[in-house]
């Protein structure tokens, strides 16, 4: 299995906060999550309110959950809110069913492990995770 390195999670993250304060986004947070869920590296950014890290966290943990990125797990709680509740009690409560959880894949498709960003909009956080994956030379899927 492929792995994430903690010198690809912490250029994601400062990518994706630089890219961010280009678009005058407001105080982002970002969990970057290795393939089996585990936290690789989180910051926050100055002025980012309170539970970040738990949205950040189980935005990317939501999209690792059902393996494609947490925009789909935000559709799969309008259409079947009854998967996504048995999801979420599965999970401990960690699951957020928003967009902005991003997955991680190597160039052969392959799950390296998520991004969850929250702060702004969360189209918004999504299109900071996505350039902070790209930048570290992976592929982003937000689903």
């Amino acid at each position: 299995m492929a792995n994430l390195t903690l010198s690809k999670a912490n250029t994601i993250i400062k990518a994706a906060l630089a890219k961010g304060t280009e678009l005058g986004l407001r105080p982002l947070s970002v969990a970057v999550l290795d393939a089996g869920g585990h936290l690789k590296a989180f910051q926050k950014q100055d002025g980012a309110s309170m539970l970040r890290f738990e949205i950040a966290f189980g935005k990317a943990y939501g999209a690792l959950s059902v393996g494609t990125g947490s925009r789909t797990v935000e559709k799969f709680a309008k259409e079947r809110p009854h998967f996504v509740e048995g999801l979420v009690a599965a999970s401990g409560g960690r699951v957020i069913a928003v967009a902005g959880g991003v997955l991680v894949k190597n160039t052969k498709g392959e799950i390296l492990g998520a991004v969850g960003i929250t702060g702004d909009t969360s189209d918004n956080d999504e299109t900071a995770a996505i350039a902070g994956i790209e930048a570290a030379g992976l592929v982003g899927d937000g689903g």
